[in-house]
């Protein structure tokens, strides 16, 4: 009985990332299910994932691993036998994820190519993130470390994050920083990823705005910090004229 009821519930599970294939992949509108189960390679490592899970669980030896190995020479996605994933994860293209041992990831969590749940250092026990539902991560980001990714975070492409997330959040960067883009937290799925803000170059231009905006207040005030630069005696030379030394040109 305990065999049939884990049968059942990876079978709804199946029911629920087929589903959410269909639901946020533009390329999957009027695909049938068995053309997804048999094409779209994220799907296909979160099914093994599954059977691979469950065999963990029952503490069979050799083969959820050999089932891992497998799953990633045909996908490219690397899933640890361990690692708890809810329904409705949906790997778009995938190649190149990799989700790590300790790893735990909620419901309807959306996730793009080049992905890393991974840990840090040596560590044992609890050493890969948590990523809670409705959680969207782009291309290339790396999470790093037993960090929480809170509900409905957005993970900009590429960035790295090693601290945790508050839910509802946009990080982008590296490392990650949470950012707002015209003052609200971007919603769904389908963030426009290409136009996400950098915090860091935001900074920088704020700095340099705010120097050229001083440079002109001294020129206004009748001065020429260029032209007071040159102008001033070598370092070498002040000391001699406070103590009332000679200067080099005479006596």
């Amino acid at each position: 009985m305990a065999g049939l009821s884990t049968l059942a519930r990876i079978l709804g599970e199946v029911r629920r990332d087929v589903r959410a294939a269909r639901d946020r992949d533009p390329a999957a509108a009027g695909v049938g299910s068995l053309e997804i189960l048999a094409m779209w390679p994220g799907v296909q490592a979160v099914l093994a994932h599954r059977v691979a899970h469950a065999l963990h669980t029952a503490r069979v030896p050799l083969l959820p691993r050999a089932l891992s190995v497998a799953t990633r020479a045909i996908t490219g996605i690397e899933i640890h036998p361990a690692a708890k994933i809810g329904d409705g994860l949906f790997i778009d293209h995938g190649s190149g994820v990799v989700i790590g041992e300790t790893a735990e990831i909620g419901r309807d969590v959306t996730m793009y190519q080049g992905v890393t749940l991974g840990g840090t250092g040596f560590a044992t026990g609890k050493r890969h993130p948590t990523v809670e539902d409705n959680v969207t991560i782009g291309s290339g980001a790396k999470l790093l470390g037993p960090i929480t990714i809170g509900h409905g975070a957005k993970i900009g492409a590429n960035t790295v994050v090693i601290h945790d997330v508050p839910p509802n959040s946009t990080v982008v960067g590296n490392p990650g920083h949470p950012v707002r883009i015209e003052g609200r937290r971007p919603e769904g799925p389908d963030t426009d990823w290409l136009h996400l803000p950098d915090p860091i170059a935001d900074a920088l231009a704020a700095m340099s705005s705010r120097i050229a905006a001083l440079e002109r207040q001294v020129a206004e005030l009748g001065g020429d910090p260029d032209r007071a630069e040159q102008e001033r005696p070598p370092a070498d030379v002040m000391p001699l004229r406070r103590r009332g030394g000679p200067s080099p040109a005479g006596g």
